[in-house]
């Protein structure tokens, strides 16, 4: 039982500052429900008080003070562990910038050395009166050039001990630019450390080629960190294969490997690459690991490999990594990287997977989740470069060469394992179908290009043909449809599923409603779903590329399922940054409604006008029975002419030429009708509760409407139906449901409140239409992806349109956290 401090025994517990001492099963019961529910209700504290008996004695309030005392304890534990974590980050980063700065400094003395000789050199020929003096100095000039110019590797056999010093000069040459100043390395802009911040990456400038530079920490051990990137296929995707075909053990400790790797080729219009390389593993003195390549040429005497079909041998300069133990756990890394420096991001993201025991989107872990995008990744791969060891073939064309059409009769040979006879196509007797184009995109940024697609499906994709991708994995039967963009179709709800640490990529699965193949079908409410990948949103990132590939799946989501990738990829031709604001896509459905011809709202959208040049692939999968080869044929290249059109119209629309070419950023809801309502809102609040809801200097409709989307409060509106549902949000209130303005309106108030919360609604909604507004108390809102989010207090207020008619209803949650 309780113990307490006064002698008046149980009535003192009420009194308020009266110290209150729980037994040790009290405080286990305690926990069991904090661990259920942290922010229980009156009406849950005084059901736990009835449902415990070891608890009757203690008085609701103190219950109350407990669970608040214990939420604080915990949000100081999470605080701590935060910032110890930052802590170390910062020291890792100040050991990186001192190293840097060093590297620095030693650069600054040998260019002052070396301007100092050249001015003296300039001197002493400006002074000279005899014409020996410049014979002399156009000799030596000539020998240093000779010297230039001699061969800098002799040749060497292919034995162990040539390609042992082969590896040994590689070693040194990767820790010179890791370490040294052997390139001259130039800081991306916006690239600045910090303890979020991915590291320090530098670009090269006057080297051969093309290289970077990252340093970074990560939260895991030196082994495990190398052991992951050299399994290069596991987080590079656009790495086909990876084949060691020489591995032996040197003298010092070290391995030696001869690796043949096949990339993928982003785009039809390029060229698978391969590379035939030498990678060392070793040991520093210092105890740091080393993993280093580059590629073997006849210059140095190498071992050789022939040229293999539909691949161009590519050339790896000494890249590698160079991974240091840290102080206090993790590793820091240095990578230099001739191609891409994508192994720091996935180390990241596995770093993140294992400090934290998280069950994403549909009760899945993140590794099962990090899986499916990589297979969405490969599978669009496959179906973009199309080889023939895979199985495809060329099919003819129709007199136009714009779409290029593969098939594919041995689907086992992409599938493996994952393919079986139940899934109704070995049984059908047919295989798999890749339709594909390129085309040039001028001044439309990758980013917003593909984040318009993703949030306006309807815009290009058919929902028939969505109905035929989705029941030709079963083993029922199905007819061709005929290709309509924009046919009959439902609306489309985006369910989130992961991101990763940088969130430049986003999992999801996208329901489409009440598609079917024929309008009949689609009445009878046949949802469909889509596990979609999205990456390359950031429009600040220089020179990203932007995907969003997508492939129909079941409602259960199976592991082994098979999936039929297709999609969108964007790769800029050019790396100007572009100032485009990243929301920028959302009001851009109703311009193109309007058209060209239509009066459209003057907006800021922000942007470098110039030619910015990027190169669109397209690729469609589709699986086809034999005797329906043909009509497959034929109704994918009619797709694909029907998506390239509607992209080229979208990209007209979205070009900045069209959205005008002031600079400074917009908001995503920009139309006159988010004016309007942001202008209601507040004049409601204002009217209702007598107080102003944003700052009194907020007078022009678009700097309100700023001011209100950017407001530390969840603020919401939702429409008064017999169902409401949500019409618009501001940041924090899509952060709180964890949505897009695009999903937001496929979300209900009935879906985002608890029991307490519903019931309270609907006891509130009277006052709320009669007073005009209503103070709700505290309680736990649910977010479109299940996570319980709770607020301190809520205030909800009827908002009068200019008739002063209601138009809607308006919420603000305060202090609102995931619990």
């Amino acid at each position: 039982m309780a113990v307490t401090s006064g002698k008046e025994g149980k009535s003192s517990s009420m009194d308020q500052g009266k110290y209150v001492r729980y037994t040790a099963e009290q405080v286990e019961a305690l926990e069991r429900l904090y661990h259920d529910c942290p922010k229980p209700s009156s009406i849950r504290r005084q059901q736990l008080i009835r449902e415990c008996p070891i608890l009757s004695n203690i008085e609701p309030k103190q219950i109350k003070v407990w669970f608040q005392n214990r939420r604080c304890r915990e949000k100081q534990r999470k605080e701590a562990s935060r910032l110890q974590a930052v802590n170390r980050k910062l020291s890792a980063m100040n050991k990186l910038l001192m190293e840097e700065n060093d590297r620095l400094q030693k650069q600054v003395s040998q260019l002052v050395y070396e301007n100092g000789y050249f001015r003296q050199q300039l001197q002493n020929a400006s002074i000279a009166t005899t014409d020996t003096s410049c014979e002399s100095v156009v000799t030596s000039v000539k020998h240093q050039q000779q010297n230039h110019l001699t061969p800098r590797d002799p040749p060497r056999d292919a034995s162990p001990a040539g390609l042992l010093s082969i590896a040994e000069e590689t070693l040194t040459e990767f820790l010179s630019k890791a370490k040294g100043n052997a390139v001259e390395w130039i800081q991306m802009p916006g690239m600045k450390p910090g303890p979020d911040a991915i590291g320090i990456v530098t670009i090269s400038h006057g080297c051969t080629g093309v290289a970077a530079r990252a340093c970074s920490l990560v939260g895991i051990d030196p082994t495990k960190v190398a052991e992951i990137l050299k399994d290069r296929t596991s987080w590079l995707r656009d790495c086909r294969s990876v084949d060691v075909l020489t591995a032996f053990s040197t003298g010092n400790g070290g391995t030696i490997e001869l690796l043949y790797m096949q990339m993928y080729a982003p785009t039809t219009l390029a060229s698978a690459r391969d590379f035939w390389t030498l990678r060392y593993t070793s040991v520093l003195e210092d105890g740091s690991l080393v993993v280093c390549e580059r590629s073997l040429s006849g210059t140095q005497g190498g071992p050789s490999m022939p040229a293999v079909q539909q691949f161009v041998r590519a050339e790896m300069q000494p890249s590698g990594y160079l991974i240091r133990p840290c102080e206090g756990g993790g590793s820091l890394i240095h990578i230099v990287d001739h191609m891409d420096l994508e192994a720091l991001r996935h180390l990241r993201q596995i770093a993140q997977e294992v400090s934290s025991d998280v069950v994403l989107g549909w009760g899945r872990q993140p590794a099962a989740l990090r899986t499916f995008s990589q297979r969405l990744c490969k599978g669009f791969n496959e179906a973009v470069n199309g080889f023939t060891d895979d199985g495809w073939s060329l099919m003819g064309n129709d007199g136009m060469e714009d779409v290029t059409i593969l098939i594919n009769s041995s689907p086992s040979k992409l599938f493996g394992q994952q393919f079986a006879s139940s899934d109704g196509l070995p049984a059908l007797g047919g295989g798999i179908l890749c339709a594909k184009a390129s085309m040039l995109l001028q001044n439309v940024p990758p980013a917003l290009l593909v984040r318009f697609l993703r949030e306006h499906r309807s815009e290009w994709a058919d929902s028939n043909i969505d109905a035929y991708s989705a029941a030709s994995w079963k083993a029922t039967p199905c007819t061709v449809p005929s290709s309509r963009i924009g046919g009959f179709g439902g609306g489309q709800v985006i369910l989130p599923l992961a991101h990763t640490v940088e969130h430049e990529e986003f999992l999801e699965v996208i329901k489409l409603e009440n598609n079917g193949l024929t309008q009949e079908e689609a009445l009878l409410s046949r949802d469909m779903f889509l596990l979609q990948l999205c990456s390359g949103l950031d429009e600040n990132a220089v020179g990203a590329c932007a995907e969003l590939v997508f492939a129909p799946i079941d409602a259960s989501l199976a592991d082994s399922s098979p999936l039929l990738p297709s999609g969108f990829r964007v790769i800029p031709l050019d790396s100007g940054m572009d100032g485009n604001s990243p929301n920028r896509t959302l009001d851009l459905a109703s311009a193109l409604e309007i058209g060209s011809a239509g009066s459209r709202t003057s907006v800021d959208y922000g942007g470098n006008s110039g030619n910015l040049r990027s190169v669109l692939t397209i690729a469609f999968q589709f699986t086809f029975e034999n005797h329906l080869r043909e009509n497959v044929a034929s109704m994918a290249r009619q797709y694909v002419r029907g998506v390239v059109a509607s992209v080229q119209r979208v990209a007209m629309a979205l070009a900045p030429s069209r959205l005008g070419s002031h600079l400074g950023p917009r908001l995503p809801p920009g139309t006159p009708e988010a004016l309007t309502l942001a202008r209601w809102v507040c004049q409601s609040y204002r009217f209702h509760l007598g107080v102003e809801l944003l700052r009194p200097n907020s007078e022009v409709n678009e700097s309100l409407l700023k001011t209100l989307w950017h407001h530390s409060d969840a603020i919401m509106c939702c429409s008064l139906k017999s169902l409401p549902v949500f019409t618009f949000a501001n940041q924090a209130g899509l952060d709180m449901l964890e949505t897009t303005l695009v999903a937001l309106q496929d979300i209900s108030l009935e879906k985002i409140l608890d029991d307490n919360g519903r019931k309270s609604f609907c006891s509130d909604i009277a006052q709320i239409m009669q007073q005009g507004y209503a103070y709700l108390p505290a309680g736990v809102c649910v977010s479109s992806m299940g996570r319980p989010a709770s607020y301190d207090r809520a205030i909800a207020w009827k908002v009068l349109n200019d008739e002063e008619n209601p138009h809607c209803i308006a919420f603000m949650f305060m202090n609102w956290s995931f619990v």
